[in-house]
């Protein structure tokens, strides 16, 4: 089996497993080995679920998300660094 057909074949065990249980399949729904297929083709769990067009995408991506955590720290870092500094010409 070509590696396209792998892929499809595993976007459409979780597709046919949701419409079957009117829900969002688990891995405990599946039988080990279309686990393994279905991680090995799409990913993580989570990502599995978005492949197969059954459950959304997050509007902020987890890699965006930790930028976003970097430059706040860095805005707040820089923040009290300043203050520090303001203290420090204060006291003399």
């Amino acid at each position: 089996m070509e590696q396209d057909e792998k892929r499809q074949t595993a976007v459409r065990l979780l597709q046919e497993k949701a419409e079957q249980l009117d829900r969002l399949p688990q891995r405990s729904d599946f039988p080990g080995s279309e686990v393994c297929l279905i991680k090995q083709k799409l990913g993580p769990w989570p990502r599995a679920l978005e492949a197969a067009g059954l459950k959304e995408p997050p509007a902020v991506s987890a890699k965006e998300k930790s930028r976003l955590k970097r430059e706040k720290r860095r805005k707040e870092l820089k923040k009290r660094r300043k203050a520090s500094a303001l203290s420090d010409d204060k006291s003399t």
